[in-house]
């Protein structure tokens, strides 16, 4: 009974703090440098790239049509930034897909959307505990609007237990390096159509209303606003290797 309730207030405490989470798609030049500048003392305080004079780190998807930028603020200070970047068959250029393309570029070809969250960085020495559900449920807000069939997770070995629990992603591959960090990163992800409905039961705020979706999305988005329900089709639960036997066959 204790875990139940212990899980219980932290999943109504998450709650609690979303009413006083703000998210701001970046937009201007001053609103990218704010975050640029955020990733650099995020990443360097980690130790995952070295220091820089210009103290920014930006990279080529970050003005590309297929991304998205947010800054999340709480209370309103900037506290942390997520890039949501959309690979499908018309534009399949994401972080993603550039280090993993042996694993990627094959569903994309079955026409399969891929939703890549990635640059994930939250102020040093912040005090929210529940700040990197607040932030990663953008995935979970984009993969419902983009009719995602898979999510991705670019992770550090040490942080892929959290994405299995929580978003019940699966390792693809082990760690391999990754552009602009020095600590290499693996590929993970989820059939969302398949399993979305067991992460909305464990954490309900993650789900999101379809004003909210447009709000974020539609001011550049690459197409008409899809409808709510993604595609359907069950999960392949066998032991294979391969990226075809995790997400189901085309």
């Amino acid at each position: 009974m204790a875990a139940v309730e212990t899980a219980s207030g932290f999943i109504a405490h998450g709650s609690e703090l979303l009413d006083r989470v703000d998210y701001r798609l970046a937009e201007t030049e001053a609103d990218k440098e704010a975050i640029y500048a955020l990733r650099y003392r995020a990443y360097v305080h980690e130790g995952a790239i070295e220091p820089r004079a210009d103290r920014r780190l930006r990279d080529r998807f970050d003005d590309a049509p297929n991304s998205w930028i947010f800054g999340v603020f709480v209370d309103g200070a900037l506290a942390s930034s997520l890039r949501i970047s959309v690979a499908t068959p018309e534009n399949p250029d994401t972080p993603a897909v550039d280090a993993f393309p042996d694993i990627l570029l094959p569903e994309i070809a079955k026409g399969k959307t891929i939703v890549d969250p990635n640059r994930f960085v939250a102020e040093p020495n912040q005090r929210y505990p529940h700040l990197p559900y607040m932030t990663l449920r953008l995935a979970y807000v984009a993969c419902s609007y983009f009719n995602a069939d898979i999510g991705t997770a670019t992770a550090r070995a040490e942080h892929q237990a959290f994405y299995r629990r929580v978003f019940l992603h699966e390792a693809l591959c082990p760690p391999r390096p990754y552009p602009t960090l020095t600590k290499p990163l693996a590929l993970m992800a989820v059939n969302y159509p398949a399993m979305r409905e067991k992460v909305f039961a464990r954490y309900p705020y993650f789900r999101s209303s379809y004003f909210e979706r447009r709000m974020l999305f539609e001011r550049n988005s690459m197409h008409p606003s899809p409808a709510l329900s993604g595609p359907e089709f069950p999960l392949d639960t066998s032991l294979g290797e391969t990226a075809a036997a995790k997400f189901g066959r085309s």
